[in-house]
């Protein structure tokens, strides 16, 4: 078993703000693409399973299985163990870890899954290894990851591209990839993955809820979660600079023709 830890800060940090953006996301929204792999007696392991929207749901689909969702931050389990409780869930438990040293033997589970969790680490290609080694042979390691890169947003803003810029530049002074959709089938390769299965899908907002639902997150987010705390300490940005860029979210949001695509790369990988 590996025994390092993690080197990276995590940008978004866990400030209401962003755990409420991680709770609308299901496995619909956000791993259709595993969905038809699952079965209904499978071990499946959720890394960086935040609140617990989209384990929750594996449970759903795996009655006679077992799930486990892993976070590093205890304290957000608090939720995710109240969500399992309302939906009358028993085949299911969260834990508290650090997914670069898994406590789990090698073969443990069916599936080993992350959501946008490999762009925040220091070491995505070890973290993908030590999925590979809890996952069964002929089980499945998966994942999907967003990037930054390529978002495309309408109408066009001043304001919004600096905060793209500004996030780039966070990312990385945290030890982060925020590109990683386009690299993650490499570093499944270089993980010794071999059959790496490769798609794309987007969330797209568009109607007024989803508009100022979104632009309204980033206003907070950008003012009071972890990304403004590394912004000011790695002096990468003034306090007025993150004023500028939560109002020019909160314009956008405004605006009636507010459109944004947010595309997230995703693999299948079966072990050998």
């Amino acid at each position: 078993m590996a025994s390092k830890t993690e080197s990276a800060v995590y940008t978004h940090g866990h400030h209401d703000s962003v755990v409420r953006s991680h709770a609308r996301r299901t496995a619909l929204n956000s791993a259709s693409f595993l969905l038809p792999y699952i079965k209904s007696d499978m071990k499946i392991l959720d890394i960086g399973c935040g609140p617990g929207t989209i384990t929750v749901d594996f449970a759903a689909y795996a009655p006679q299985g077992h799930v486990i969702g892993l976070e590093r931050v205890g304290e957000v389990l608090t939720k995710a163990r109240a969500l399992a409780q309302e939906r009358g869930l028993t085949n299911i438990e969260f834990v508290e870890g650090d997914a670069n040293s898994l406590s789990y033997e090698d073969g443990t589970f069916d599936i080993v899954f992350c959501h946008q969790v490999l762009q925040h680490v220091g070491d995505p290609v070890g973290m993908l290894q030590e999925m590979k080694r809890v996952t069964k042979v002929g089980g499945i390691v998966a994942a999907r990851e967003a990037d930054y890169g390529s978002f495309v947003w309408y109408p066009e803003t001043q304001g919004l591209n600096e905060w793209k810029t500004l996030y780039d530049r966070v990312a990385r002074h945290n030890g982060a990839e925020p590109n990683a959709g386009r690299m993650l089938h490499a570093w499944a390769r270089k993980a010794g993955l071999e059959n790496v299965k490769c798609s794309l899908t987007s969330w797209c907002y568009a109607t007024p809820d989803e508009i100022k639902w979104w632009s309204s997150s980033w206003q907070e987010r950008t003012l009071k979660s972890s990304f403004a705390t590394s912004a000011l300490d790695g002096k990468l940005a003034l306090d007025s600079d993150l004023q500028r860029i939560s109002e020019a979210w909160k314009e956008w949001g405004q605006d009636s023709d507010a459109w944004i695509s947010i595309p997230s790369a995703e693999i299948i990988c079966r072990k050998n």
